[in-house]
């Protein structure tokens, strides 16, 4: 897996420097990590860093641009790429060089290790669960501010697929907007006239809902909340005429369930709503 074909090195950069602006809080020439000061400068030190549990490691980037902003003279080797499995106690990567730099870089480069790998390993268990299934697993955009474009990496690399990325590359049809537009036939309607070319998607909460979406010629129709003997009832109905996903309070015990009724996509906003962060520690040698 390779970030350069999801986010821009320009964001990575400005995403880097947010988070250590954050913690060094660069206002006067007393801020800094007051810690690290207390160590000489010329300190040189080793370190490497583990993960204490199984993990799908997401991040190798994001670790490199810490090092390269803090202090671009610290040898850094990350040991493992972004997609891999790694073992518990395996170690992720080894700095090299100041020990003043390597301890101001070390907690903003764990956040984002700890964070990413946390989405991309919850993926990976999911995307198990459809091991026998064509169904595919969708990410929502139920992301961390700011930190969408990671956090959909994150996804790809524990094997999931993206879902739109905004508000702008495709629709999404919903309760309100079709009550606002005036029904699901007059938004998909506008929809296909105002941007040609782009996905619609509608979501449906019943089977007459559903057949209003055909018939007026969505492309993705989104079941919400359906049972599984409805769920059932709308693969032989849609007959693929529209491709369908089922959202709502998915969870890993309920994926396989959903997947042999037959639908094409399952969304979940738990992969990058509710993180459960990895556990890494950093050690000097």
């Amino acid at each position: 897996m390779s970030i350069s074909n999801h986010v821009p090195a320009s964001l990575i950069s400005q995403l880097v420097k947010l988070a250590l602006d954050e913690d060094l809080n660069y206002q006067s020439a007393a801020d800094g990590d007051i810690t690290a000061q207390l160590i000489p400068a010329t300190q040189q030190s080793q370190a490497f860093v583990i993960t204490r549990e199984d993990c799908v490691f997401c991040g190798k980037d994001l670790i490199l641009e810490v090092f390269r902003q803090v202090d671009s003279s610290v040898e850094v080797e990350v040991l493992v790429n972004d997609g891999d499995f790694v073992p518990a106690n395996s170690r992720l990567f080894t700095a090299k060089g100041s020990s003043r730099a390597i301890l101001t870089a070390e907690r903003t480069a764990l956040n984002f290790v700890q964070t990413l790998s946390g989405t991309a390993t919850t993926t990976a268990h999911y995307v198990k669960e459809l091991a026998d299934s064509n169904t595919q697993l969708l990410d929502t955009r139920k992301t961390v501010p700011g930190l969408r474009a990671l956090q959909k990496y994150a996804v790809t690399c524990g094997g999931g697929k993206n879902h739109r990325i905004g508000l702008f590359d495709a629709f999404l049809i919903k309760e309100n907007h079709i009550a606002a537009c005036g029904g699901i036939a007059k938004a998909v309607a506008t929809a296909k006239q105002n941007h040609p070319g782009k996905p619609v998607e509608v979501e449906v909460e019943n089977l007459a809902e559903l057949q209003q979406a055909l018939d007026a010629g969505a492309d993705i129709i989104m079941l919400d909340n359906f049972s599984v003997a409805d769920i059932q009832q709308a693969v032989i109905t849609t007959a693929g005429k529209a491709k369908l996903e089922v959202s709502g309070n998915m969870t890993i015990d309920t994926l396989r369930t959903y997947a042999q009724a037959g639908i094409d996509y399952i969304s979940s906003g738990a992969l990058t709503k509710n993180v459960q962060s990895i556990d890494l520690s950093m050690r000097f040698e």
